[in-house]
């Protein structure tokens, strides 16, 4: 009897029991339901939230790298500087033997004293010929003016030798006579000559002016070694074109160089960041868009910019060798485009970012932007010009 009753308690709990598990399934429906609906208002709020921000992780701090190099060739013999040290502009960052450029500075300058010497000689020269060869002509006219005198008197000596009688003279002063007059016309036709080689005055005085304008000449190229020299001289004397930072530096006190040779980069302070987008991510993008940075290396620092453009080009156009997708087995893939993006605020003024640093920017394409079109040509266009028929 007492095991037939607990039997029936037993089967009696059992049936109070069932229900129980149904109950809690119920349960966690409901809380699942609760947990997707939560976890989609969630997702509907971030998407609302961020529906007009747009970012990408393929973004890198840039700058200006100014490549030093020397002008002139020689050993360096003295290096002021060293790795990432600041520099100023203007500061001294090397020195080379300036030895072999103070001696053709030397041999310049004596050049040009020459050059100089005998351009003033030849300035002298032509003022003496602009009255020496009037003289000349001068004096040669005299000349022949004299020996038409002489030629003269011959002839009326020789024609008198010839009227008088026979016997009141001799053959001997009728050959005197005759020679004098020979030499009378000799003389006049020397005369005549020395005329005509003075009488080119003004050609004379001119070719001494040439000479002088040649030698000035001589001078402005002598003035001009002598200049180059001097700036020789000045850049065996290496400075900073800028404010930075050295960077990259492969020179030693005692390398030679050579002109043109890469010895320094320095790294100006400015920084922007160069963010590739995909392209499908630049459809509302606009200079001047406000842009929200983020930095991989300081996560404590928050940067605020602007875009500043966007390049009219993809970066595999741009590339050392562009795809050509005029091929049968071409396959889509989607570009990246670089924006450049000028940091307003948030820099540390302590803590210089280095180029190439990974950065997160965040694009407000909601803010005000302005297009980057090319500037419409205002002017008013040329009336053009019809030729009429002439009749």
């Amino acid at each position: 009897m007492a095991e037939d009753h607990n039997q029936q308690s037993d089967a009696a709990s059992d049936t109070q029991n069932q229900p129980a598990p149904k109950k809690k399934s119920a349960r966690g429906k409901i809380i699942l339901t609760i947990v997707i609906v939560v976890l989609a208002v969630a997702a509907g709020v971030y998407w609302f939230l961020t529906r007009n921000e747009v970012e990408t992780d393929d973004a890198f701090t840039a700058g200006r790298s100014i490549s030093v190099a020397p002008h002139v060739a020689g050993y360096v013999t003295e290096l002021l500087v060293n790795d990432n040290q600041f520099v100023r502009k203007g500061q001294l960052l090397a020195r080379i033997d300036p030895r072999d450029w103070k001696a053709a500075r030397d041999k310049a300058d004596a050049s040009l004293i020459q050059a100089k010497a005998a351009a003033q000689g030849y300035d002298m020269l032509a003022q003496v010929a602009t009255l020496e060869f009037p003289g000349r002509l001068t004096q040669a006219q005299g000349t022949l003016a004299e020996a038409k005198a002489q030629l003269v008197k011959a002839e009326s000596d020789y024609k008198r030798q010839r009227s008088v009688e026979r016997a009141a003279t001799s053959q001997q002063d009728i050959d005197y006579a005759r020679a004098a007059l020979d030499a009378a016309k000799a003389k006049v036709m020397e005369a005549q000559g020395a005329v005509e080689r003075a009488t080119p005055v003004k050609p004379n005085v001119e070719n001494t002016r040439i000479q002088v304008s040649q030698q000035e000449g001589q001078v402005k190229g002598a003035q001009a070694d002598l200049d180059n020299a001097n700036l020789n001289l000045e850049w065996t004397e290496i400075r900073a074109p800028h404010d930075g930072w050295i960077s990259q530096r492969n020179v030693e006190q005692g390398n030679y160089v050579s002109a043109g040779q890469h010895i320094f980069s320095i790294v100006e302070p400015e920084v922007w960041v160069v963010a590739n987008y995909k392209e499908t991510q630049i459809t509302r993008m606009r200079p001047g868009q406000k842009v929200d940075i983020a930095v991989d290396a300081y996560s404590s620092i928050k940067l605020h910019g602007h875009i500043d453009s966007i390049q009219k080009g993809t970066g595999a156009t741009f590339s050392a060798f562009p795809p050509e997708n005029a091929t049968g087995n071409y396959v889509k893939i989607v570009q990246r485009v670089p924006v450049k993006i000028l940091i307003d605020d948030g820099l540390d003024p302590d803590r210089q970012l280095a180029l190439g640093l990974s950065v997160v920017p965040v694009v407000h394409v909601d803010t005000d932007g302005h297009p980057d079109a090319a500037p419409r040509n205002t002017a008013p266009a040329a009336t053009p010009v019809h030729e009429t028929a002439v009749q």
